[in-house]
């Protein structure tokens, strides 16, 4: 998905900086490739407009308009601003999975799947506690 955000310089902490910015379940998830329990995240059923940023850096990954419910448990969206995630090969806990990473700072947000709905086909199963949410403030209609 194009995205008119000019991709951002890789940032980098220390271990130390990253505990103090970060709540513990933010830390573990985000630094340590954790996964929050699931249908316990704050944006798991929640709709309103505006875009998801990471929680450690701040670039923007994901937009309300391609969030949907997928019965998940995390926030499912079908696709993320290219520029600002990569992905990886997973073969932990004895699972095939590709892993969603932020691009800017290396955050684990968490996992893509090919069961999602058109136009990408995509899931992309994100932990709430690797987003943060900013809403439209455009809605001058």
């Amino acid at each position: 998905m194009p995205h008119d955000t000019p991709k951002t310089e890789k940032v980098t902490k220390s271990d130390e900086e990253w505990r103090a910015q970060l709540t513990e379940e933010q830390y573990v998830v985000t630094r340590q490739k954790g996964t929050e329990r699931a249908f316990t995240g704050k944006y798991d059923k929640f709709y309103e407009d505006g875009e998801y940023h990471c929680v450690c850096c701040g670039a923007p990954l994901f937009t309300s308009s391609a969030k949907y419910d997928s019965g998940c448990g995390w926030p499912a969206f079908y696709e993320g601003i290219e520029e600002n995630i990569d992905e990886h090969e997973d073969n932990s806990w004895m699972m095939r999975r590709t892993e969603v990473v932020c691009s800017n700072c290396d955050a684990h947000l968490g996992h893509v799947f090919p069961d999602g709905p058109q136009p990408t086909g995509n899931r992309y199963c994100i932990n709430s506690a690797s987003i943060a949410f900013s809403g439209d403030d455009s809605k001058d209609e």
